[in-house]
């Protein structure tokens, strides 16, 4: 309809981002009404995703257009992305002109760094959360955290949800719910363990073990340097 606002949403893209951090939001935000989507990276060449496959950007850091909605997605990327200046910058800037300042899983830590998390609430993935005071942020145990125009969510899938409860705020539950049938967004998932408080204790220490312990270490790391 020709009265639909028009709404820019700007992605931040970067070497080790976590695909569905980005795709999952992206493909629901794409479907509401009046929405332009926009990929920003350092260049214009595409950025290896931790999948094994590559997103090519629309726009550079420096020509992307101004976001009405800025969403950080996250990914073990992070952690470098953290010590980049440009990187770090555009998000600041961009946020400063934002109505929705947005992050999906470790993405959180980027908008820490901006200076944009304190005295916030806020959450990431479940690996994670626990480094969030270094970021001057309280962390909220829950898939989607609203706190005025900030918007964090949990890890990977949680970005859906994210996703779909930003469009009920701008364009109404009417429009997110039929956004969730057109995708058929139903989860069923064959096991009940999507988190840590809820999946097994030992399905938990070997993740931890084998990849969250170390990942959450070096984004401590970063966080400090």
């Amino acid at each position: 309809m020709s009265d639909t606002p028009a709404t820019t949403i700007v992605f931040l893209l970067f070497p080790g981002i976590t695909q569905l951090d980005f795709t999952a939001p992206a493909q629901a935000l794409s479907r509401m009404p009046g929405a332009t989507l926009v990929g920003a990276a350092a260049t214009l060449d595409p950025i290896m995703t931790d999948s094994g496959f590559a997103i090519v950007p629309t726009h550079d850091l420096q020509r992307a257009p101004q976001a009405d909605i800025l969403c950080i997605p996250g990914g073990h990327g992070v952690a470098d992305a953290l010590g980049d200046a440009a990187t770090v910058d555009f998000v600041a800037r961009q946020a400063a002109g934002a109505e929705w300042v947005t992050s999906v899983c470790t993405g959180a830590f980027l908008l820490g760094r901006a200076g944009l998390l304190a005295g916030k609430r806020a959450t990431t993935h479940w690996g994670y959360t626990h480094l969030l005071p270094l970021v001057g942020t309280e962390p909220v145990k829950a898939r989607v955290v609203e706190d005025g125009h900030l918007v964090t969510c949990g890890g990977v899938t949680s970005g859906l949800d994210f996703a779909l409860t930003l469009i009920a705020r701008l364009r109404g539950d009417t429009v997110a719910q039929a956004i969730q049938l057109a995708i058929e967004y139903d989860p069923a998932p064959p096991f009940p363990g999507g988190h840590s408080d809820r999946a097994p204790k030992s399905i938990t220490a070997g993740l931890r073990a084998h990849v969250y312990d170390a990942a959450a270490a070096r984004m401590e790391a970063a966080l400090r340097a």
